[in-house]
């Protein structure tokens, strides 16, 4: 096994807890990773590439020797400031840039989801025209297919969940696309006032091209979370940036299920507008033969005393099969008392398949609670599979039921049971339909 900066991590030692406090992970055991490979882990960098050195007193894993201050982030709603990506840019470079120029030619279109919703007493679903106050006041994008997205969707649909509102059942989008090879281009704004709790489940499915973004402003003290399906049909390609901004003593949870389409790249973005905001970033995914699967996440600490953890599992099987885990934690002067911790973890399933994971810290104050992070892939643990097999077992369940419990930990944080039913029927669904998996023997003695 090798550390964590050459991608594929040992379980005992791909773990950096920059704190005196230790980092608690769950026991998971696995075999040296075979086909597995992971990028170098890199520094927060701009849509140009240029990458930033960290201040004096930073840390960022795996990047240069600090000699400065790192640059604050590009944004923009102008596309141009980003140029026109060619895949040498850090935020493209994992991307597959002939698969997502559909996207990224920024193409007019007037292409739309078919929308199926469920909307609980207390929930108002509107819309508001581009220029709106409202639109103005989002976190900007942070790459030139969000800039894209802002720009071609001309306004967006709001859903609105009154103060102190305690939703009796989830906010259900349902998002169909109805193929063609027009963009879809779409924003949605999720409101929710103070002291409300609410949860709020976007489900993708059907053919698309599609480029969407998604804002969750989260009222001070309210607890919302966000529950983001991609079950595109095959030869779908999905763009999409999420933002939350999370207010005084709130809690905002994101789950995000990737399993169907051609191409999924996201963008999750989380900053805090008050002291003691809470995030948690829970993904689960399942890459197919010749599948991307890309999530990107950046945790901005900027204000004291709040809290971020972010735990990505994923599994990969079949030719061609591929996964990109980002995960970039800034620890800003003024954000004291900061807790945070993040976790990536792949089960390769077969040759062929790779995943890349890079996990970045930046940390600039000495006066936080606790800051660690830990990336780990590997394939199935044959001692695991041995040991199911020795108490009857046959080796086709007993590798179902590692995949489970490889997920179980992150699936439960869905809170919904449909959901996470339907989630465990399809990883089963495709470990049943791989060729020779079930007749792979595991020797008893």
């Amino acid at each position: 096994m090798t550390d964590q900066n050459t991608g594929t991590a040992d379980l005992n030692t791909g773990t950096t807890d920059l704190t005196t406090q230790p980092a608690t992970l769950a026991s998971e055991l696995f075999a040296p990773g075979v086909g597995a490979q992971a990028g170098p882990p890199t520094t927060p960098a701009s849509d140009t590439g240029t990458a930033g050195n960290a201040s004096p007193g930073a840390h960022s894993h795996g990047g240069p020797t600090p000699t400065g201050s790192p640059p604050e982030r590009l944004t923009s709603t102008d596309p141009d400031v980003f140029g026109v990506p060619t895949g040498r840019e850090e935020t493209w470079r994992f991307t597959p840039m002939k698969r997502i120029r559909p996207l990224l030619d920024g193409a007019a279109s007037d292409a739309s989801l078919t929308w199926a919703t469920d909307l609980p007493e207390g929930v108002e679903l509107t819309s508001v025209e581009a220029g709106d106050p409202l639109l103005k006041g989002l976190p900007e994008p942070v790459d030139r297919l969000a800039a894209l997205t802002r720009q071609r969707a001309g306004g967006a649909a709001v859903v609105r969940v009154a103060k102190e509102a305690q939703l009796d059942r989830p906010v259900t989008l349902g998002l169909a696309g109805t193929g063609g090879d027009d963009v879809v281009w779409s924003q949605l704004v999720v409101e929710v006032g103070a002291f409300a709790k609410a949860t709020v489940v976007l489900d993708h499915t059907g053919p698309a091209k599609y480029s969407g973004g998604v804002t969750v402003l989260v009222g001070d003290g309210a607890q919302v979370t966000l529950v983001s399906i991609q079950d595109w049909a095959s030869g779908s390609v999905h763009g999409g940036q999420y933002d939350a901004v999370v207010g005084r003593d709130a809690i905002y949870k994101q789950v995000v299920v990737t399993l169907g389409g051609d191409l999924v790249r996201l963008v999750s973005n989380v900053q805090y507008a008050g002291t003691g905001g809470r995030a948690d970033l829970f993904g689960v995914y399942f890459s197919d033969e010749t599948q991307h699967q890309e999530h990107r996440l950046w945790v901005d600490h900027a204000v004291p005393n709040c809290t971020s953890n972010v735990l990505y599992k994923g599994a990969l099987q079949g030719e061609g099969a591929r996964t990109v885990w980002i995960g970039d934690v800034r620890i800003r002067p003024a954000a004291t008392g900061t807790e945070t911790y993040e976790l990536n973890r792949n089960l390769v399933l077969t040759d062929g398949a790779r995943a890349d994971s890079v996990p970045n810290l930046e940390i600039e104050t000495g006066e936080i609670v606790s800051a660690g992070h830990a990336s780990a892939t590997g394939r199935f643990d044959d001692e695991q599979l041995f040991y199911l097999c020795s108490r009857g077992i046959d080796a086709e369940t007993a590798r179902r039921l590692v995949v489970r419990g490889f997920f179980a930990d992150v699936v439960q944080n869905i809170g919904i049971d449909a959901i996470q039913d339907r989630l465990m029927g399809t990883i089963e669904t495709r470990l049943g339909a791989l060729p020779g998996l079930d007749e792979q023997p595991v020797e008893v003695a």
